[in-house]
């Protein structure tokens, strides 16, 4: 929290107002549900961060990390007005009213407009641009979060060969691959995508009820949260019920070649954008390009996606600590789709990767 106060006095925040989500989480601990009533940490340049939140939900405030940090709670009755408050407390905080205020990018609307409101003629921004730089760097301890993760999906795919067969669809599938999720030690299934035959070429297919048929291409993306809120996030893609034709053999040998060449090409100083060409390039090269519809990668932590993003026109370069997706894909409409994903991280000396099992095209009995 101090270090974020003193990166948002470098980019001349007055005040950074964080509402429930994984930035409060990541500062203070305090993993809040989001409701219609205010609850914020309020950081301003000079002065304590406090946190304003409803009366009733108090008690949680002192049961969570948060509670342990000397915070002051300014709590609120349902008559109060909870913006008024914190303007209020952060003016007196700075000695004037604050000029520029940085609210987190996945603020409510009516919680980021109550703010500026409050604080008459103010200038209302994103903190992403403080808070990134804190998150994107992930701790030893962070890593090893994701890691527990990382292992953890990886025995819901090693068990693939039990769910998905011919003649089941891809919703019935679904169903015991997120009761899996949850047997292995995640808290939460954030997405289970079963893209079969011609739903593999859309990257974020919902499952659906078609049935699964012999010789299909399945997409299979999972991801979730673990205990302490860190995600996982690994696809793999199967053939069901015979293996895959030689063209199709063909074109994912490319895949697997670019998925490859991007998570060797990981290491401090490599730009983001460069991650993503050793992909692309790999790809284009094959005469596959425009099969490739979206970036190369995503950071993740607390959340699935966030920064630093794998794609062209990125140039932060790597530093040891950063965690991402390396994940391209190759998406024929109408036909089928296919994917490669695991999450790295960047070390001193090039890359830790934290997804096991075969990246190679799984052939599963029908």
């Amino acid at each position: 929290m101090h270090a974020a106060r003193e990166i948002a006095a470098e980019t001349g925040v007055d005040l950074m107002v964080l509402t429930p989500g994984s930035d409060l989480r990541y500062l203070v601990g305090y993993n809040a549900h989001p409701l219609e009533r205010l609850t914020a940490l309020a950081v301003p340049a000079r002065g304590e961060a406090f946190l304003v939140v409803p009366r009733l939900e108090a008690p949680m405030v002192a049961a969570s990390p948060a509670g342990s940090l000397g915070l002051d709670v300014l709590a609120w009755d349902e008559t109060d007005d909870p913006f008024a408050m914190l303007a209020g407390a952060a003016t007196a905080r700075l000695g004037r009213a604050p000029g520029r205020v940085a609210v987190g990018a996945r603020s409510w609307a009516e919680h980021a407009l109550g703010v500026q409101c409050a604080v008459a003629g103010s200038e209302l921004g994103l903190a992403s641009p403080v808070i990134d730089r804190l998150r994107m760097v992930k701790s030893a301890a962070e890593v090893e979060e994701l890691a527990v993760a990382g292992a953890a999906i990886d025995r819901v795919h090693a068990h693939m060969g039990e769910w998905l067969r011919v003649g089941r669809t891809e919703a019935e599938v679904g169903a015991d691959i997120a009761a899996a999720i949850l047997d292995e030690g995640h808290v939460s299934v954030d997405f289970v995508i079963v893209g079969s035959g011609p739903n593999g070429a859309s990257p974020h297919h919902e499952l659906s009820d078609r049935t699964i048929e012999a010789g299909d291409v399945v997409v299979v993306d999972l991801g979730g949260g673990i205990p302490t809120g860190y995600r996982s996030d690994c696809t793999r893609t199967y053939t069901v019920g015979g293996p895959p034709s030689a063209d199709v053999a063909e074109w994912y040998a490319v895949l697997q070649a670019a998925q490859s060449a991007s998570v060797a090409a990981v290491r401090p100083g490599v730009t983001a954008e460069a991650i993503d060409e050793a992909a692309r390039t790999v790809i284009a090269d094959a005469g596959w390009g425009e099969h490739f519809i979206h970036r190369t990668g995503h950071g993740i932590g607390l959340d699935t996606h966030e920064a630093p993003y794998i794609v062209a026109g990125n140039d932060i370069p790597l530093v040891p600590g950063m965690a991402f997706s390396v994940e391209p894909g190759i998406y024929l409409a109408g036909r089928c789709g296919a994917r490669i994903e695991d999450i790295v991280v960047c070390t001193e000396d090039g890359v830790r990767v934290l997804n096991e099992g075969p990246r190679e095209l799984v052939e599963l009995p029908g």
